[in-house]
């Protein structure tokens, strides 16, 4: 995923928000939402690689993973990191134990930041500092930089959450905020300013890459709820929701 904002409220009815938009080529082959083989798994599937960006498991368990946008420490052949968050959700284990095997592992990939929920304990990885991130409660975000890093559609998404976190289709205009912001909020990561600036949106639109996928996770103390808003170049494609209750 390239945009993720989550409301983390441990000791609330519903411990986990999650809001995220999905940015990928148009022309990389990818399943909607759905129930993987065998039934555990809920996620969209990148079906190039194999694995997914964002997805939960039957008993209640989240993953979400961002690439973090340094172009010249990207490696070619290196394992998709779409497998990151597949394995937490298929593996099981505590988030903790999860991130402690990740450390051991993260340099066979190129820079990414990881989200895990083990139904308990929410925490992030940023691979290029090694470092594991407990959350206060409150509002978070992370794009293609570190968590809370305040690039201009992290601090809306946070933002928004903050002023409408019960209701999906405000959740979904905020998804689907296609503003750019001017040159001198914008980071620099090491791409062109055009592509800085084509970035710069929650809603990314260029004629090859683009948010394939806006999606909306609540995730309850026995029940989950799912939606995504998938897109094409040409605009909104379909849409998937789920619910169901989880068992651990």
């Amino acid at each position: 995923m390239c945009l993720i904002g989550f409301q983390w409220r441990p000791d609330g009815p519903i411990p986990l928000l999650v809001a995220g938009n999905r940015d990928e080529f148009y022309d990389r082959p990818t399943a909607p939402l759905a129930w993987w083989e065998g039934g555990r798994i809920l996620a969209g599937q990148d079906l190039w690689s194999g694995g997914t960006w964002m997805g939960v498991s039957r008993d209640g368990r989240f993953a979400a993973i961002t690439n973090f946008r340094e172009p010249q420490r990207s490696r070619n052949g290196a394992p998709s990191r779409g497998f990151i968050p597949l394995r937490f959700l298929e593996v099981g284990g505590s988030a903790a134990d999860f991130l402690c095997w990740l450390r051991k592992e993260a340099s066979r990939y190129a820079p990414f930041n990881v989200l895990v929920y083990d139904g308990v304990e929410l925490l992030g990885y940023e691979s290029r500092h090694d470092r594991s991130l407990p959350f206060a409660p409150g509002i978070h975000a992370i794009s293609n930089g570190d968590f809370d890093e305040p690039w201009p559609k992290v601090e809306t998404i946070k933002s928004g959450m903050a002023a409408g976190p019960d209701d999906d289709e405000a959740l979904l205009a905020l998804l689907g905020d296609a503003r750019r912001y001017a040159d001198d909020r914008l980071p620099s990561t090491g791409v062109p300013i055009a592509w800085e600036r084509a970035l710069s949106s929650a809603l990314v639109r260029t004629p090859t890459f683009g948010t394939r996928a806006s999606t909306i996770l609540r995730l309850g103390r026995d029940t989950v709820s799912m939606l995504e808003q998938r897109f094409s170049q040409e605009g909104p494609e379909g849409q998937s929701e789920f619910q169901f209750r989880w068992r651990s």
